[in-house]
């Protein structure tokens, strides 16, 4: 008796290997946050595998979409969150001094972190209704410059800049691979460079300290370069090894400020070291990579921008906060995602999985 015979119709067509990567994420996750909470479920590593599992279930669903549908709904869902944004200046919850989030009752919905997968989608949907001969045109660049700009604008002011950033990531990116030529890259590149001062003299207080403590640290090393030295210091000592778990000292003596979401990858490091740091980044690299090749497998080009797109979000989660953490980025809360403590970034990159098992679906139906 053959094994297709046996397993149902609906799990065979589920891509096991990728959800065993995605599963091994989440449970270091959670081993971390337990130990971040000093070897206790609460407060954090409960809950967070409650939602593990909800999302888990939601890209499941959405892997049930098909490609058509992602493509039908991809400016209509655009529309509605840029919405969603404008709502969130007008009536937003404002928390930790910024206006982010929609008070529902029942759940405090972030916008911003919609549009990160929702910005591929448009931007890719754009260049699939494109005829091919316009690629090099004007009529190529400022429709998705404004799909891009105005949720990004929309962000910044919340104000929010490492969200702001990914959307833009996102979106140009895509851009890129649709086949706008590189000329136009480098040529915004420079203007951005040479405009730098400029955006930096209208940059919140906070903001431009961020980008100061990046370049010098130890310049206010018991104030704004807290966080950095800290983070150093704790995978520093971890060395090859790590301490061993519920061994952290940095973490479980309170000196690495958020140890539990944006510095959970210097948390982990501590006690599991060089070895457990590489494990965690293969992981995610495995992951990417699936991605990857969804994108090279897929038939159409719309499929193949959308895909090839929402891997690079998962990836720039990745590598900002990995920047950040090392100190080779200014600190711009961009959470490690499944493994930081939170529901928003863990939603996003899950909703990207879900959307890409999707298209992968449809790329191997006979």
């Amino acid at each position: 008796m053959s094994r297709d015979s046996i397993v149902p119709l609906p799990l065979r067509h589920i891509p096991w290997r990728l959800l065993s990567l995605v599963v091994a994420v989440g449970g270091i996750g959670l081993v971390v946050l337990y130990s971040a909470a000093g070897g206790s479920m609460s407060p954090w590593a409960l809950s967070q595998g409650i939602r593990f599992a909800m999302f888990i279930g939601l890209a499941i669903a959405i892997s049930w979409a098909g490609e058509q549908r992602l493509k039908a709904a991809a400016l209509p869902t655009y529309v509605v969150i840029v919405v969603m944004l404008l709502l969130v200046e007008l009536f937003g919850f404002v928390g930790g001094g910024s206006r982010r989030w929609l008070d529902l009752g029942f759940i405090r919905l972030q916008p911003s972190e919609l549009m990160k997968p929702v910005i591929v989608l448009a931007v890719a949907r754009f260049y699939d209704m494109l005829p091919a001969g316009e690629i090099r045109r004007f009529s190529a660049i400022w429709p998705p410059a404004l799909l891009i700009g105005i949720p990004a604008l929309l962000v910044l002011v919340q104000p929010d800049l490492g969200t702001a950033t990914m959307i833009c990531a996102g979106g140009i990116t895509v851009a890129f691979l649709a086949g706008l030529p590189l000329r136009l890259f480098v040529g915004a590149g420079l203007v951005l460079a040479a405009a730098f001062p400029i955006a930096f003299s209208l940059m919140h207080g906070y903001q431009r300290d961020r980008i100061e403590i990046f370049l010098n640290p130890e310049s206010d090393p018991l104030g704004t370069g807290y966080h950095i030295i800290q983070s150093k210091i704790a995978i520093g000592s971890g060395g090859i090894f790590g301490k061993g778990f519920l061994a952290g000292t940095q973490s479980h003596l309170d000196y690495l400020p958020e140890r539990h979401t944006d510095f959970v990858f210097a948390t982990m490091a501590e006690e599991w070291g060089l070895v457990g740091g590489l494990t965690v980044i293969l992981l995610y690299m495995l992951i990417i990579r699936w991605g990857m090749g969804v994108a090279a497998r897929a038939k159409g080009r719309f499929a193949r921008l959308t895909a090839a797109g929402l891997s690079t979000t998962i990836f720039f989660y990745m590598a900002i906060n990995l920047a950040m953490v090392m100190g080779m980025a200014p600190v711009v809360g961009i959470p490690l995602p499944l493994v930081s403590f939170g529901g928003s970034a863990m939603m996003t990159v899950l909703i990207c999985l879900g959307m890409l098992m999707a298209i992968d679906r449809t790329a191997r139906r006979p």
